[in-house]
């Protein structure tokens, strides 16, 4: 059976879990085409799966598939909760102002509550590869989620990304970029073995502040500075690393949605 003929409409479905991690009831919308899908389909996990609503994110897949510029995904859209920036972030290091003290806790619920419950609800699904992708602080908690497990997840997808992420404000005399960007010393620290793929987006728009003044602006910046650390890991910057700058690009929805088709036919491209 080919995937493709069967492709008529995708239709998304709204599904409810309740986690004992985060302690809170968590929406998640499944997209996937109405004939269903054949084995070993990819999942995409998307952090603020809010967003997919706002940009009519099925008419992007929809497109995509009847054009056939894509095979098959299984995409989880996981909607964010009020406690966003507690939440999203690094597992185990929350910023200089405490943001992202729950990060590990979201991990657990990824890993051990949607995860298995996806599997059950598609069994199409399992053994297949797993992407995470996320905007703004959702690409901060999507990237770090791929780089501590890349023995589980197979992608990043990041849009507008919080690289920004510190443990020190910038404002101290002691701030320095190359010692307290918490997500660039993360890569720089670890040995890495296997090596997922890393999708990176920017809008030329994203923000004004440039504070090395440099005449870049720093999501530019920050985004450029990590491709960098990953590439000195030793991840194939031709295969495996893809940068993508919107030069009218801004930190909004619309952006986004413009830029996610490329990530979509870069990673399940037929």
């Amino acid at each position: 059976m080919d995937f493709r003929d069967n492709v008529q409409e995708v239709l998304p479905v709204s599904c409810t879990l309740h986690s004992s991690f985060l302690e809170r009831s968590v929406r998640y919308d499944v997209y996937l085409p109405e004939k269903g899908l054949s084995d070993r389909c990819p999942i995409l996990l998307v952090n603020d799966g809010q967003d997919l609503v706002t940009m009519s994110f099925e008419t992007i897949l929809q497109s995509l598939w009847g054009e056939q510029l894509i095979g098959q995904v299984l995409v989880v859209a996981i909607h964010a909760g009020t406690q966003r920036r507690m939440e999203y972030g690094t597992v185990g290091e929350p910023d200089y102002l405490g943001r992202g003290a729950k990060a590990g806790l979201y991990r657990n619920f990824i890993l051990e509550e949607l995860l298995p419950v996806v599997h059950a609800q598609y069994p199409a699904t399992i053994g297949a590869e797993i992407g995470v992708a996320g905007f703004s602080l959702g690409g901060l908690s999507a990237m770090d989620l791929v780089w501590r497990h890349p023995d589980i997840f197979h992608t990043a997808g990041i849009f507008s990304g919080s690289f920004w992420w510190r443990c020190l404000s910038q404002e101290h005399p002691f701030y320095s970029d190359g010692k307290h960007r918490i997500m660039h010393n993360r890569v720089r620290n670890r040995v890495l073995g296997r090596s997922p793929r890393f999708f990176f987006q920017c809008g030329a728009l994203d923000e004004p502040n440039d504070r090395n003044r440099n005449g870049i602006i720093d999501s530019i910046d920050d985004t450029l500075d990590l491709i960098e650390e990953l590439i000195k890991k030793g991840v194939p910057r031709a295969t495996h690393i893809y940068y993508l700058e919107l030069a009218d690009g801004k930190h909004d929805v619309a952006s986004w949605a413009r830029a996610f088709p490329f990530f979509l036919r870069w990673n399940y491209g037929q």
